[in-house]
């Protein structure tokens, strides 16, 4: 577990992130609502070359970036809002996976199987407003994810 002060400590874990990231990598930030998973993301970004802050992509459910604003192609992606795991077929983020990293906030909503080799991040809100931060580290992740 690691414990996230406040919301810049949250974007950090994002910036060493993006050093570990490949073409075809998924990550999934799972934690209620205002834990932080926009944030990592938003971090994450930013390391990439992304200038300015990034949107949630709450209303568009996928939001791409891709060079030259970062330097390699992200889909940035928030499940909340749908209703059915059969959904995630319509929005083509497999199809995308080949040659671009997938962040993907609440991947609960696309079923307990979907993407196996994701790095699985939870954050959680402690009592006194800081985050906790655990993870899942598959087979895919050894070497590259020990934070």
């Amino acid at each position: 577990m690691l414990r996230l002060a406040d919301a810049p400590a949250t974007e950090a874990v994002g910036a060493e992130l993006a050093l570990k990231l490949r073409p075809g990598d998924v990550v999934a930030l799972s934690g209620p609502l205002g834990a932080g998973k926009t944030s990592i993301a938003r971090g994450l970004l930013a390391a990439l070359g992304l200038e300015g802050e990034a949107p949630s992509p709450s209303f568009a459910i996928v939001q791409p970036y891709g060079p030259p604003e970062v330097r390699l192609p992200v889909l940035h992606v928030d499940l909340y809002r749908l209703d059915d795991p059969d959904e995630v077929e319509e929005l083509g983020l497999d199809d995308a996976l080949g040659d671009s990293v997938l962040v993907v906030e609440w991947p609960e909503r696309a079923g307990p199987d979907r993407w196996p080799d994701a790095l699985r991040l939870t954050l959680s809100i402690e009592p006194d407003g800081a985050r906790a931060l655990t993870w899942d580290a598959p087979a895919a992740w050894e070497g590259r994810w020990s934070t």
